[in-house]
């Protein structure tokens, strides 16, 4: 087994890595340098599926479209459209008529803006909450213990597994997911026959913005640098 790829804490300047240039330098784990094989595999995976590849191909347009002012380079680019535009405009280039939106409870308000925001340009909309089907977690082993609200009888589960199975069987041609929880949305893209996207993460503490301890990480999150977790 050749070394993992530590790609996050590479030592090599941006400019000199071998996954941005011809002829670049990688440590000894570099998966651009040592995964050729896979390299190879991952574009054979593509040139076998059409679809596929048109999808990826569309993902690179979407990507540049992205920015405003490319013909100066890439030092004077700059962002220009949000990401629910890009969403809708990828699923315009895909030609998906009809969207799935899994989102969760907390986010209600959030999701019927969403869904007029995209029933505005055009698109049809399935939206389903993921409290749906009404299933207690008592069905999962869950004690009441381990309730969000140990004081209820039985507390209705997240049901990521119907969410997509609804979106399955009114055929959606792309799926957003709309903050959902940590292992909810693992569970909606395994079971969801369209390809998904995120349009927003939960994170409860910090406004569905979980990147903020780490922006904060030499301040006020400073005790992550300290392990957080029992294992």
């Amino acid at each position: 087994m050749e070394p993992h790829p530590t790609c996050a804490s590479c030592s090599i300047d941006w400019s000199e890595r071998a996954c941005r240039k011809l002829g670049g330098k990688g440590p000894e784990n570099c998966p651009t340098l040592r995964s050729r094989d896979l390299a190879k595999e991952a574009a054979e995976v593509l040139d076998k599926d059409p679809a596929l590849k048109e999808f990826a191909r569309l993902s690179c347009v979407q990507e540049a479209e992205g920015y405003g002012e490319r013909e100066k380079g890439y030092a004077m680019i700059r962002p220009i459209k949000p990401r629910i535009v890009e969403i809708m405009e990828f699923a315009a280039k895909l030609k998906v008529a009809r969207l799935g939106m899994a989102f969760c409870v907390g986010l209600r308000k959030e999701a019927a803006v969403v869904e007029e925001i995209f029933r505005t340009n055009g698109f049809e909309v399935v939206s389903v909450v993921c409290k749906a089907g009404r299933t207690g977690k008592d069905t999962l082993g869950v004690t009441r213990e381990q309730q969000v609200d140990p004081t209820r009888e039985r507390e209705t589960m997240c049901n990521p597994v119907l969410q997509a199975l609804v979106l399955n069987r009114h055929e959606t041609g792309l799926n957003v997911l709309l903050g959902l929880c940590v292992g909810h949305d693992s569970l909606v893209m395994s079971h969801s026959r369209a390809m998904c996207t995120v349009l927003a993460v939960k994170d409860r503490l910090l406004g569905h913005n979980p990147l903020i301890p780490v922006y904060q990480y030499d301040s006020y999150y400073r005790y992550l640098k300290s392990p957080v977790i029992e294992r």
